[in-house]
């Protein structure tokens, strides 16, 4: 009786037994390290959410409506649906942009852009902020110009987007230049061999080869422009009803002793990230079925 090389894991003397399964820990071992890892969850995970959504309807649903349709809060919800729409659309272009680049060219400082893209997740958000602050602040180097001709940056809308753009843009590039490299231009140049324009190319063979990374990509971006802090807490001026976006106006809330008020606008945000993990769960099983 012959056996296949392989299927036998050898013995010191070099013999072979029979093969070993790769969980051989013992039952206990296995359980404990469940345990565990669901304890972290339920602790980090489970009861702060949870706790979100008890104090926001500690005292019924109409206080919980109450305090979603206060002024401000409207306000706040506005901001950042709007702020989200356009950090994201600017993202989609500079991403893909940046990807094709990337993916399909050689060029010097092809490396240093990569780096470039990057940096957003080395940086402290409040950073990003500030250089925005010291950019286009009254004291900063565009200042006096802004000023004189009435140009609001800082403490005003272009000023929460610009923030937020550049603390979520690398999150599209790094979900399609990966992708991109791995595909290769063969497909590319064999549409044009055929006569399609650069165009058509873009369109018809790589948009279709990237369209899950791309939504991914998209997905991630707008749930991290939604919940924005830091960047957008420098450069906004906590101006209520005007440039407070959600996260800030539940601090705003939270320091006023808002408890129940600040928890209802904080369980929108929870709910948020909720459709994103559905939406990114979603994106997934399709993806995998392609």
């Amino acid at each position: 009786m012959s056996v296949t090389m392989g299927t036998m894991t050898p013995h010191r003397d070099g013999r072979r037994g029979p093969p070993r399964h790769a969980r051989t820990e013992p039952v206990l071992v296995r359980w404990i390290i469940v345990a565990i890892a669901l304890t972290f969850l339920v602790v980090f995970l489970v009861l702060p959410l949870a706790t979100v959504f008890h104090q926001a309807f500690a005292r019924g649903i109409g206080p919980y409506l109450g305090a979603l349709a206060h002024p401000d809060a409207v306000a706040a919800i506005k901001l950042t649906l709007l702020v989200a729409a356009i950090s994201v659309g600017l993202n989609l272009i500079f991403g893909v942009i940046a990807s094709w680049t990337i993916a399909k060219f050689e060029f010097p400082g092809k490396t240093l852009l990569i780096t470039l893209i990057d940096l957003p997740f080395s940086i402290s958000p409040v950073i990003s902020g500030l250089v925005f602050v010291l950019l286009f602040g009254a004291q900063g180097f565009f200042g006096a110009f802004l000023q004189a001709h009435d140009i609001a940056i800082i403490f005003a809308l272009p000023g929460i987007v610009l923030a937020t753009v550049l603390v979520t843009f690398p999150f599209v590039a790094r979900e399609l230049i990966p992708l991109m490299q791995e595909q290769g231009t063969q497909e590319e140049e064999a549409a044009l061999s055929l006569g399609a324009s650069g165009l058509q190319t873009f369109w018809r063979v790589t948009v279709p080869n990237v369209k899950w990374a791309l939504l991914y990509g998209v997905l991630l971006c707008n749930a991290r422009a939604m919940g924005e802090f830091g960047a957008v807490s420098v450069v906004s001026g906590h101006v209520r009803g005007e440039t407070n976006t959600m996260p800030l106006h539940i601090e705003i809330l939270y320091n006023e002793y808002q408890f129940m008020a600040a928890f209802a606008v904080a369980s929108l945000l929870v709910l948020l990230a909720l459709v994103t993990l559905i939406a990114k769960a979603v994106l997934e099983r399709y993806a995998h079925s392609e």
